[in-house]
């Protein structure tokens, strides 16, 4: 399979889109890991509140703990002091929620970052370089092909070439051996192609 034109104009154009293509995908998932990394300092008040709650839950239930072995009324004080600990338990759990959101838009706003432009390259990019493969070897395997394939490629490019360029040619003689070889060059050349003669 020929990925590149034999040419040096057509290669060097070529090696430069793909090396562009490449350089853009690579600065989108680097910009997406930032803003991934960005979006996940936003994690800190959530933590925070976890934290807190968690340490406000601990304290309360240690403080009702203690206040079950106060005679006579220890149990109803344990029952008091157990809404605190109820109190911390959902504070902890909106931060641990807060947290899970911001992750979860962190994982999605990368993934975003990353396949919009992939799929900018894929659209763009990808579909020129895939055609120009498949023409480029079907081009080389007629141009190896001897006399039949030039006389295909001659056909060729009386589609693909401007009339202006057609009308130099005699139109009573396009299909003797030096016309089909001067048609079949015009297809190589506009693909990038050296002619093989």
């Amino acid at each position: 399979m020929r990925l590149y034109a034999e040419t040096p104009v057509r290669f060097a154009r070529q090696a430069a889109a793909d090396v562009a293509a490449v350089a853009f995908l690579l600065l989108a998932v680097w910009m997406a890991l930032e803003v991934r990394d960005g979006v996940l300092l936003l994690r800190g008040p959530g933590e925070g509140l976890t934290t807190a709650g968690d340490a406000i839950g601990g304290a309360f239930t240690s403080a009702a703990d203690t206040a079950r072995r106060v005679p006579l009324v220890g149990d109803d004080l344990a029952a008091a002091l157990g809404s605190g600990t109820r109190a911390g338990a959902g504070l902890a759990d909106v931060g641990r929620k807060q947290v899970e959101a911001v992750t979860d838009l962190a994982f999605w706003l990368t993934i975003a970052l990353i396949a919009v432009p992939a799929l900018a390259v894929a659209l763009t990019w990808l579909p020129h370089r895939v055609r120009f493969a498949r023409e480029a070897t079907a081009a080389t395997r007629l141009r190896a092909s001897g006399a039949a394939g030039r006389e295909l490629l001659a056909s060729r490019a009386l589609v693909t070439q401007p009339l202006s360029r057609l009308s130099r040619l005699d139109p009573d003689d396009w299909r003797s051996p030096d016309t089909v070889a001067t048609l079949a060059e015009w297809e190589l050349r506009r693909l990038g192609l050296r002619s093989g003669r």
